[in-house]
């Protein structure tokens, strides 16, 4: 008995150092024979296949990207439950997709549903699942070699391959990006593969290649290193090695895998002034990163490829003589498709199949890129405008030979941030407010409205939803109307014979109890109150929303960007009369250009009105529209951020800009607001007070599918 148990004690802690050895070292003892592996999807050449019961057959991955937010609820409080998921993947493959990516391990209400969903179902929906590394831990870990990255990485794939196949208790805490809770579904019948990583920062890329000059290559079992390849390379096959490893001798699957990347570490070549004006840095080329014959899956490359940005090929003038291909990609107008181009050089390059596992526009309001050549901008997209992106953004995916697609995404995000937005708002009550400002918000297929059933009010011309209560203000021939919700300060104007083109009607609007002005310069209108804003209706083509200069958050934020002096230099008085237009940063300024012109930066007037119908059950809805005339009734829905309001849900605006050296929140009551038409003989614009109650961290909501579903549904099906 006493020899047996040592013998026994032996060979555990034999496996342990063996297993330690391999996991934290590197160093494999092979003592298995070959065995037998399960593999339902494989790639050969470029393509991907799948066996769905007669055998390989080419797979076409038709995808989208689902994330895990709702609103009133961040991300990491996973906070969507089972029929929620249940109802969306009905929609989701009724729109023609046959995947859902997701980026990390989800709560345990996913999984059910993946197989309650599927496990009856002839033509189930795949997963493409996600192992993800943190923005802090890419940031404040700056080597990969690190063991807070490296390690962590190791684990967790480890644990998702756990998850999948249903046996896995994850405890509270476990990390900040991963859900928790106990895992005993195995869907790992619809599991395709694995996605490793997240759009790399290049510095982190840069800097674990030059500390780990040593550590350029990997012999694994199933994954090892061409002699081209970089330590950043090398610790990628690594992984992919290891977990390909712990599902083989686990639970004798294997599946396909990829590592994430996009274009700002992806492996192509590009001249001195493109390297220069983008700060390119560095390279992560998965062609480097090769398999053995026990790997009998399959590896693809995984890229997330916007049209706007960024868009290398619009800054390098020789690329169209240097890529032979370049003409079949010429627009009518002259230009060149270069997001087609982009993905046709992707695909070339590669000898694995490429997939484009995020692509996509969002329908905001707020924009922070524009896209030159193809009309797929960063925001300011309608959802018809979304539709018709996304349709083609497709076909340029197909066209260069992508074995697959993901959209990014099923649904919006109310939570999300933007750099050009993220000062504006306080960031930590973001998910209880749907601000239509920044564009992060706005990529899904389906959105959420705010009211448990409908919105308050919908610009339309239908005056009908207004009652008695909602008046504000009234002069006899002029009145106005005012209410709101968790996404807009809604207006109505009623002017007896009210002639648009050839009449203006001034809106003045009293935010903040600390600056404003009686009167605005250049325009024949006084006020009752210290206005901090005036909404100038002009027209159809012509209206917008101006801010006095005391209150302008762009100024503070980006002048010196603009090539403007530091505002605190030269402060405008609290009650100067000085109104100026609105503008969000798109593009700042490019110190290293090599021309001049390029040197400039972008600003988009976010205080431009667009004219339109914003109910989305009407066939002429136009999403981004700002105001709707009928005969002689007006209409108008402005988003909070536009106010200068950091947190509408508490009533916060932002405070002094010049008593605090930034942005500030403040609480406030009320606003007031006011309207009527040029002054005359020094009358002033009466201005009423509208109360503001907020709603707290329960924000009301309902689900609705854009139009651009449908356009992606009729294309897929």
């Amino acid at each position: 008995m006493k020899k047996f148990l040592i013998a026994a004690i032996s060979c555990i802690l034999l496996y342990l150092l063996l297993d330690t050895a391999y996991y934290r070292w590197g160093i494999y003892f092979d003592f298995h024979r070959e065995q037998d592996i399960e593999v339902f999807a494989a790639t050969q050449g470029k393509e991907i296949l799948l066996d769905t019961g007669s055998g390989m057959e080419p797979f076409e991955i038709r995808g989208v990207d689902m994330g895990v937010g709702i609103p009133g609820y961040f991300s990491t409080e996973f906070a969507i439950d089972k029929e929620t998921y249940l109802r969306w993947f009905g929609l989701i493959q009724e729109m023609g997709a046959n995947t859902i990516r997701v980026y990390t391990i989800l709560e345990p209400d996913f999984y059910e549903a993946v197989y309650e969903y599927n496990k009856e179902n002839p033509t189930p929906l795949y997963i493409l699942h996600g192992v993800w590394v943190n923005d802090y831990v890419q940031n404040s870990h700056v080597d990969a070699y690190d063991d807070s990255f490296r390690e962590a990485l190791l684990q967790d794939c480890r644990t998702l391959v756990d998850v999948i196949h249903g046996r896995k208790k994850i405890s509270l805490g476990y990390q900040a990006s991963s859900a928790s809770g106990v895992y005993t579904r195995d869907i790992s019948d619809w599991v395709l593969g694995y996605i490793l990583g997240v759009e790399w920062e290049d510095v982190t890329v840069a800097y674990t290649d030059h500390m780990n000059t040593e550590k350029n290559s990997y012999q694994g079992l199933y994954m090892y290193t061409s002699e081209d390849a970089t330590p950043f390379e090398a610790m990628l096959a690594e992984v992919g090695d290891h977990m390909i490893r712990y599902e083989s001798d686990k639970y004798k699957e294997q599946r396909l895998l990829a590592f994430s990347n996009w274009p700002t570490t992806d492996p192509l070549d590009y001249p001195p002034e493109v390297l220069k004006l983008f700060m390119k840095c560095a390279k992560v080329d998965v062609e480097h990163i090769l398999s053995t014959d026990r790997y009998k899956s399959g590896q693809f490359a995984s890229y997330h490829v916007y049209s706007y940005y960024p868009d290398y090929l619009a800054y390098y003038d020789s690329w169209k003589g240097e890529v032979p291909f370049a003409e079949d990609y010429r627009l009518a107008n002259g230009d060149y498709n270069t997001y087609g181009v982009y993905l046709e050089m992707l695909t070339r390059h590669h000898k694995m199949p490429v997939v484009i596992s995020e692509f996509g526009t969002p329908t905001s309001r707020g924009r922070a890129q524009l896209d030159a050549f193809t009309a797929r901008s960063q925001g300011y997209m309608s959802e018809q405008e979304q539709g018709k992106a996304l349709v083609d953004s497709y076909d340029d995916i197909r066209r260069a030979g992508c074995a697959g697609c993901v959209i990014f995404s099923w649904q919006d995000e109310w939570f999300k941030r933007t750099w050009n937005t993220m000062a504006n708002v306080d960031l930590s009550k973001t998910a209880y407010w749907s601000d239509f400002q920044t564009n992060e918000q706005f990529f899904g297929l389906m959105a959420f409205d705010p009211g448990e059933k409908r919105s308050v009010c919908y610009t339309d011309g239908d005056v009908g939803e207004w009652t008695q209560e909602d008046l504000l203000m009234d002069n006899g021939n002029l009145r106005l109307y005012m209410k709101y919700d968790e996404k807009f300060l809604y207006f109505r104007v009623h002017k007896d014979d009210f002639d648009p083109e050839n009449e203006k009607i001034y809106i003045p609007i009293d935010v903040t109890p600390k600056s404003g002005s009686y009167y605005a310069n250049g325009e024949d209108v006084k006020f009752d109150r210290q206005a901090d804003f005036l909404m100038v209706l002009d027209g159809r083509d012509n209206s917008r929303v101006l801010v006095q200069e005391r209150y302008e958050a762009f100024r503070v934020i980006f002048a010196e960007d603009y090539g403007e002096e530091n505002p605190y230099f030269n402060i405008p008085d609290k009650n100067s009369p000085e109104f100026r237009k609105i503008y969000l940063a798109l593009q700042l300024g490019m110190v290293n250009a090599l021309y001049e012109q390029d040197k400039m930066s972008e600003k988009f007037e976010t205080g431009k009105m667009t004219f339109g119908n914003g109910n989305p059950y009407d066939a002429d809805y136009n999403s981004v529209s700002d105001f709707y005339i009928n005969g002689d009734e007006v209409e108008i829905r402005l988003p909070w951020q536009l106010l200068n309001f950091s947190n509408p849900a508490q009533q916060q605006i932002h405070d002094d800009y010049y008593e605090h050296y930034g942005i500030e929140n403040l609480r406030i009551q009320s606003i007031y607001v006011g309207a009527g038409t040029s002054g005359g003989k020094g009358a002033r614009i009466k201005m009423e007070e509208l109360k503001l109650n907020g709603w707290g961290r329960k924000p009301t909501y309902h689900e609705r599918l854009k139009q651009s579903y449908y356009a992606v549904k009729e294309k897929w099906t």
